[in-house]
């Protein structure tokens, strides 16, 4: 590969990385401008997140396995074309219906694009395989950070979500530009056999850290997508629906902020601790700093950070724990994605529907039963069979 090819998969790998990140945390602030724009209630919103959810577990099943039989460029391209056309169809979309068609979509394309582009690592950057998928999701968390403060400031300056999402639908049209002017070989790479895969459903150590990923992203889904919408739902002093929404965005980012150092200096926390006292600890910090966020959100709102600094190391580590324990790695991981999806879903179900029924401080609250669960689930992992 040239110089010229070999910058340009670095800028697909790094760009597209920085906007998934972005799209992926700015879900709550749009939804929570969404929900006034086109007179969504709770529940509807729950769906739009399961539906997101939907589209990303579908996605990501058939890319890899799909990548394998028509090669990495056409399923980049896939991925690419599917969000443009989810981007702008929701940003044009002025019906509950045709917003809940088009935000499928988007899921279908990030779940496309997040697949195929982390298939791009071990195809170009072989020997350098592990620094590249830290710097990549560095390049994740840089998105998580930075898009949020910069949609803070679109929103002060009276630029609406529909144009946000034309900007970001043009910036990936730049990426199939780039994209369309590589030439990669395909590789093909070892798929995911179902019977492998239900082989893992019988195996209980296994199973209990799937589970215990299945609601860890449950609690990550529902804090950052529903947490600006029941911030703007707090009585608070001097603060008006428009400062809500910025202290809602740089609650967002900082709690980024820290998840990604906590990301960054994740694997000396594991060589120090072990790995599963790292996922007992952590569980613990992560539920005592989402109670005790909870109680003084009015107060002390930034101590949501912590949150994020303590879930940080817990999706890595434990599914680090799940592919030693069987041969078989990649079917683990595809069972990941699998409940990943299930997770978000459950997230996007639950919170919803409660939040319609009873109010969203009553739905915001299960993002705490969600931890408590994981954490109980954190004491029954074991690292090796015995």
């Amino acid at each position: 590969m040239t110089n010229a090819q070999k910058w340009k998969v670095f800028f697909l790998l790094f760009m597209t990385m920085f906007l998934l990140g972005g799209i992926q945390n700015t879900k709550g602030l749009i939804l929570e401008q969404v929900q006034h724009s086109i007179d969504l209630n709770m529940g509807q919103v729950g769906t739009l997140i399961t539906l997101f959810q939907i589209g990303f577990l579908i996605s990501s099943l058939l890319t890899g396995y799909l990548t394998d039989k028509k090669g990495l460029k056409i399923m980049m391209l896939v991925g690419s074309l599917l969000m443009i056309v989810g981007l702008m169809g929701t940003s044009l979309a002025y019906t509950v219906a045709l917003f809940f068609g088009f935000y499928l979509v988007i899921g279908l394309g990030i779940g496309s694009m997040m697949v195929s582009i982390v298939t791009v690592i071990p195809t170009f950057y072989k020997d350098k395989a592990g620094m590249m998928f830290n710097i990549s999701n560095a390049m994740f968390g840089v998105g998580m950070i930075v898009t949020p403060l910069i949609l803070h400031q679109l929103f002060a300056n009276s630029v609406s979500w529909r144009a946000f999402y034309v900007g970001i639908a043009v910036i990936v049209a730049v990426l199939v530009l780039v994209l369309s002017t590589l030439k990669l070989e395909s590789n093909a790479q070892s798929s995911m056999k179902l019977s492998d895969f239900i082989e893992l459903l019988t195996q209980k150590r296994i199973m209990v850290v799937i589970a215990f990923l299945l609601f860890y992203v449950a609690a990550e889904a529902a804090f950052l997508n529903f947490f600006p919408i029941f911030y703007a739902a707090l009585d608070i002093a001097d603060l008006d629906a428009a400062g809500k929404a910025a202290k809602a965005a740089y609650v967002i980012s900082s709690f980024a902020g820290l998840f990604t150092i906590g990301r960054v200096i994740g694997g000396f926390i594991t060589l120090k601790l072990g790995e599963r006292r790292t996922l007992i600890w952590f569980s613990i910090l992560s539920l005592v700093s989402i109670i005790v966020s909870r109680m003084l959100v009015v107060e002390f709102v930034y101590l949501f950070m912590l949150f994020g600094f303590a879930m940080s190391v817990l999706f890595p580590t434990a599914a680090a724990i799940a592919t030693r324990l069987t041969r078989k790695s990649g079917s683990v991981m595809g069972l990941i994605y699998v409940a990943s999806g299930f997770g978000g879903a459950l997230a996007g179900s639950v919170i919803g529907q409660v939040s319609d029924s009873y109010g969203i401080s009553t739905g915001f609250n299960f993002i705490i039963a969600f931890v408590a669960v994981f954490f109980v689930l954190a004491m029954l992992i074991k690292e090796k069979a015995q």
